[in-house]
């Protein structure tokens, strides 16, 4: 069943135009993500998805219900997630939690119940009465999580959540994310510009300038890069580019400053290529293609 549908949608900021067309479908229980760089349109998506913005044209519908014609029946679905935090510091767990019960007319029994739910889901029994201000970033972001969930939404919206924490803090969010979808059917859709993140989500589309650029698993998007990717730095990149381009029938791709080339046996190609540029190159990197490499391959420009 799909529970997001996204079709040519577009936005502007005045000249600017923040979303170009976009179309993708999100379909129920998945954990899905949007990559791509900071200005790329991901965050006016989600607020469009919130009803927090309208589109300039195309639709976008959550389990059917039109997000323009019919927000308060999307708002019900929803669980929210922004990029900065809505907790308020000096109220403990369970008040925050309390607040955000009441306005959606949680009261009572019901709202104590789904208090005691989220914050065992979430593991912040032992923090209930903890206020907000003493909190790590990670915990913090569990009782965002916590509120976003309180009223048992389809769906749940993530504006780049893992901003400002940790590695280790990341890590361990995503594993309650995919908990969440697994006991809980939840379905997930979120906005990242970092790989590791990406790379754990069940799909993705890459976004560029407001464009879905490609779409698909994470391994799936990989495969579409053909052989091993070769990073090579030299002080003449564009002599460089030229020489391989003639000897090997490839073509190189300037990206920071370094010569980027795609080719299967990447490691013959290594020791030909410093055989043929004896002495011009530097340092050389081989790996499988990564996520942003796959972003470098469609654009032409690197994520960052």
């Amino acid at each position: 069943m799909v529970i997001v549908s996204v079709e040519a949608l577009t936005h502007r900021y005045g000249a600017k135009e923040a979303l170009r067309g976009l179309s993708f479908r999100v379909r129920q229980g998945e954990i899905y993500g949007l990559l791509g760089p900071n200005g790329s349109g991901k965050s006016t998506l989600l607020r469009i998805l919130a009803t927090l913005a309208k589109p300039g044209g195309g639709r976008a519908a959550i389990a059917g219900q039109d997000v323009v014609t019919q927000p308060r029946e999307v708002r019900r679905m929803l669980g929210v997630v922004f990029q900065s935090q809505s907790l308020d510091r000096k109220l403990s767990v369970t008040e925050n939690l309390a607040c955000q019960g009441w306005l959606y007319g949680l009261v009572g029994s019901r709202l104590r119940k789904r208090i005691e739910t989220v914050l065992e889901r979430l593991r912040l029994e032992d923090r209930r009465d903890a206020i907000v201000n003493t909190l790590s970033g990670g915990l913090r972001r569990r009782v965002e999580i916590a509120k976003a969930l309180l009223h048992e939404p389809r769906l749940l919206l993530m504006d780049e959540a893992s901003t400002g924490l940790d590695p280790a803090a990341r890590l361990e969010l995503f594993d309650y994310i995919r908990e969440l979808r697994d006991s809980q059917g939840v379905t997930v859709l979120l906005t990242t510009h970092i790989l590791d993140e990406a790379d754990r989500c069940d799909r993705l589309v890459l976004i560029h300038e407001g464009r879905g650029v490609t779409e698909g698993s994470p391994a799936e998007l990989k495969a579409g890069v053909r052989g091993d990717v070769v990073v090579l730095e030299t002080d003449q990149p564009a002599e460089a580019a030229d020489r391989i381009r003639e000897r090997f029938k490839v073509e190189p791709v300037f990206a920071d400053g370094t010569v980027r080339v795609e080719i299967g046996d990447g490691h013959r190609f290594v020791a030909e290529v410093v055989e043929a540029l004896p002495g011009a190159i530097r340092s050389v990197v081989l790996h499988r293609p990564t996520l942003e490499d796959v972003f470098l391959h469609e654009t032409g420009v690197p994520l960052c």
